[in-house]
C-alpha cells in the first residue's frame, strides 16, 4: 500500500483495520461484503424506506414483475402473464414453481394477502405512496389473481416491478405488539422468494444472506452468483476505505469525490462515478410549525435558493454525473417538466431580498441533514456568505425523518430515490399531497397531483404535473438542489455492473 493511500484515509485506520481484519470477505470465501454508514434495525421493504432496504428487496423479495433496464419493457418475474382488463383492474397468471425461502409454496393466497396487508393504510407500511393506489386483490383460482385499483393509475406497473414484494400468506399475523398496542410489523422473521434469503439480523450491525438454491428458473433475475451476502454498517468513512484496502469489506459507494479519485489513481480498487435517480433538496416550513418563522417569508426563501452555488456543489463535490435540478423530481422520470421558475445563482439578490424581509444581518436557524455531511457543510458555507448562520443538526435518517413528520425542522436537507421508479407520482405526489411530508399541503398543487396521477392521457398527466411542479417552485415550497452521482469502489475480484437507477444488482454480481 503506498504512502499516498496511506495518506488518502488515514494512517492510523489502515492500522488499526489491518490488525482485525475480517477473514470471512472476499472471494476466498465466496461471501460479498458491502456497506453504507446507516444503521439498519428492520429488514423488511414495507417497514423500513431506507435505501438500503430497496437494494436489499430487490435480492431477497420478488415482485409480480420486473423492469428490465436496458429496453425499459415490464417482464413476468412470480406472473408468467399479465394483461390490463380495464382501467381499473389488472389480471395475472402466476408461476406454479416458485417456492418461499421458508419452503412454502407461492401461490395465489401469497398475492392476494400481501396486496389486501399493504395497501389498507392501518397497517402503516411507511412509504403508503407506493402501495396506496391499490384498492384489494382478488383471487381467481390457484394461480391467477386480480388487482384492482381505487382509480385508474398508469404507473401501476412500475410499481409493482420496483417497490410491491410478494409475502407468504398470513406472513405479519403473528406480529408483536409495541408498547403503543399496535402491531411491530417489521419485526416480523424476513421471509421471501429472491435470489438471497436472510439468515440472520442483527440491528445496527449487520445482515447476514445467503444464496437462494432453489431460486426460480428461467427468471429474468438469472441465478445468484456468490454464495453468501453480508451488509455492515460502518459508521465512518475512513474506515469502510480501510477495510475495502484489507480485505474486511468488498463493495461502498458515497465516497466523497476527492478521496474515490486519489483511490482511482493509485488502482489498488476499482472507481466508477454513476448517476442515480436520486435527487437532493431543502425543504422549508413555510408554515412554522417549527416554531421558527422566518421561512414562512418567500423572500427568505428565495434569499436562500439564491445564496447557494448549487453547480459548484455538483461540479466539486457529487461527481461527473451530476446536474442541477429545477423541479421537484428528477430530469429521467416521466411528467419531470424542466421549464418552471429557476433560481440562479445570485448572493448579492439574497442580501436584497434578506434586507427587504427585514433581515439586513441575516439571522441564525438550525439545519437538518443525514447524508453526505460535506454536501450540506458546502450549503451552510454559501448561506454564511449572505449572512445566515446555519447551525447543523446531522443525524440518522430515521430520527430526522420523525422530526419532519412532526413539522420539527425549519429547514431540511434530505434526498429521495423515488424507489428508483422512472414517474413523477414516485417523488412530487409522495411530498406534495397533503401527506405527512407535505411541507406545503397546498390545495391547488394536491388536485393538479391527483388529476396527473389518475388520467390515463399522457398529455393531460404532463400537464397537471407541470402545473405543481411550476407552483412548487414558484413559490419555494422545496429548493429542489441537484441529482445524485455515486462514487462506487469495490475490489478488483468483483465483477460487478453499476445502473442508473441506484439499485445494485448483487444476484447478478459474480467474481472474476
Amino acid at each position: 500500500m503506498t504512502s499516498k493511500l496511506l495518506k488518502t484515509i488515514g494512517l492510523a485506520a489502515v492500522m488499526a483495520i489491518a490488525g482485525v481484519n475480517q477473514a470471512w470477505a472476499g472471494k476466498s470465501n465466496d461471501t460479498l461484503v458491502w456497506t453504507t454508514d446507516r444503521e439498519q434495525a428492520v429488514a423488511d421493504p414495507y417497514y423500513n424506506n431506507t435505501r438500503e432496504l430497496v437494494i436489499m428487496g430487490h435480492a431477497v423479495w420478488d415482485g409480480l414483475l420486473f423492469r428490465d433496464l436496458d429496453s425499459g419493457e415490464f417482464k413476468p418475474l412470480l406472473a408468467k402473464s399479465y394483461k390490463w382488463v380495464d382501467n381499473l383492474t389488472l389480471e395475472f397468471d402466476l408461476r406454479d414453481d416458485v417456492v418461499f425461502h421458508d419452503g412454502s409454496k407461492f401461490d395465489a393466497d401469497d398475492v392476494v394477502y400481501t396486496v389486501n396487508h399493504v395497501s389498507n393504510k392501518d397497517n402503516g407500511v411507511l412509504t403508503f405512496q407506493n402501495v396506496k393506489w391499490m384498492k384489494n386483490a382478488e383471487k381467481l383460482g390457484p394461480y391467477k389473481v386480480r388487482i384492482h385499483l381505487h382509480e385508474p393509475f398508469p404507473a401501476a406497473l412500475a410499481y409493482l416491478s420496483n417497490a410491491v414484494f410478494m409475502m407468504p400468506s398470513g406472513h405479519y399475523d403473528g406480529a408483536p405488539m409495541k408498547a403503543d398496542g399496535k402491531k411491530d410489523f417489521g419485526a416480523v422473521k424476513p421471509v421471501g422468494t429472491g435470489p438471497y434469503k436472510i439468515v440472520e439480523v442483527i440491528a445496527g450491525d449487520r445482515i447476514n444472506m445467503e444464496r437462494n438454491e432453489s431460486y426460480l428458473k428461467n427468471g429474468p433475475k438469472g441465478q445468484p452468483q456468490i454464495g453468501k451476502l453480508v451488509f455492515r454498517t460502518i459508521k465512518e468513512m475512513n474506515t469502510q476505505m480501510a477495510e475495502l484496502l484489507t480485505g474486511g469489506i468488498d463493495w461502498m459507494w458515497d465516497v466523497p469525490k476527492d478521496q474515490a479519485e486519489s483511490l482511482e489513481a493509485q488502482g489498488a480498487v476499482t472507481v466508477e462515478n454513476a448517476k442515480t435517480m436520486r435527487v437532493s433538496y431543502l425543504a422549508f416550513d413555510v408554515d412554522g410549525d417549527s416554531g421558527v418563522k422566518y421561512f414562512t417569508d418567500p423572500r427568505v426563501r428565495a434569499a436562500v435558493a439564491h445564496a447557494i452555488n448549487r453547480a459548484s456543489i455538483t461540479k466539486n463535490l457529487v461527481g461527473p454525473a451530476s446536474v442541477v435540478i429545477p423541479s421537484a423530481c428528477h430530469p429521467d422520470q416521466f411528467g419531470c417538466a424542466q421549464d418552471v421558475t429557476k433560481w440562479d445563482y445570485d448572493p448579492a439578490k439574497a442580501k436584497k431580498l434578506l434586507t427587504e424581509a427585514g433581515y439586513p444581518n441575516g439571522f441564525e436557524f438550525d439545519i437538518y441533514a443525514y447524508r453526505q455531511r460535506e454536501y450540506t457543510e458546502a450549503v451552510i458555507g454559501d448561506l454564511a456568505e449572505v449572512g445566515l448562520k446555519a447551525n447543523l443538526k446531522f443525524m440518522q435518517y430515521r430520527a430526522l425523518r420523525d422530526l419532519v413528520w412532526k413539522g420539527q425542522t425549519p429547514i431540511n436537507h434530505m434526498t429521495w430515490g423515488s424507489n428508483s421508479i422512472p414517474d413523477v407520482s414516485a417523488i412530487t405526489s409522495h411530498f406534495f399531497s397533503g401527506g405527512r411530508d407535505d411541507p406545503a399541503k397546498d390545495p391547488e398543487v394536491i388536485k393538479n397531483l391527483e388529476t396527473a396521477d389518475t388520467s390515463v392521457d399522457p398529455e393531460v398527466r404532463k400537464r397537471h404535473y407541470k402545473e405543481a411542479l411550476e407552483k412548487i417552485s414558484a413559490n419555494l415550497y422545496w429548493l429542489p438542489m441537484f441529482t445524485y452521482a455515486k462514487y462506487y469502489v469495490y475490489s478488483k475480484d468483483l465483477d460487478f455492473k453499476t445502473t442508473s437507477d441506484e439499485i445494485p444488482r448483487f444476484y447478478t454480481a459474480k467474481w472474476k
